[in-house]
């Protein structure tokens, strides 16, 4: 099992509509096509940063999540365009990580 950071970073001033827009549409979209995401966040030290972070329990589940949401066509012509007209996608980073056997998240 690991889990993928995901950092955002919305154009400027519009992170309230990002985050309304994570949680009414990409979310609820996205777990329903099996992804399981655990947790969502403001950053508070960057006014346009927001965080999250999706659990796969191994990487041929990943690939298989990744194509049915990615290569879906209410992805590619209603929820990404959407996606990219409210982030700056050049500031997305990425980051995999795997519990310690000491994490609760195990």
């Amino acid at each position: 099992m690991f889990y993928e950071i995901r950092r955002y970073q919305s154009l400027p001033g519009r992170r309230a509509e990002w985050i309304g827009y994570m949680e009414d549409v990409v979310i609820p979209f996205q777990t329903a096509n099996g992804m399981t995401v655990t947790a969502s966040f403001a950053d508070e030290e960057d006014e346009d940063g927001y965080v999250w972070i999706r659990r796969f329990e191994s990487e041929a589940r990943r690939e298989k999540l990744y194509a049915a949401v990615y290569e879906s066509d209410r992805w590619k012509k209603e929820i990404g365009p959407v996606v990219h007209g409210l982030l700056i996608p050049e500031r997305s980073v990425v980051t995999r990580v795997t519990p310690t056997p000491a994490s609760p998240l195990q």
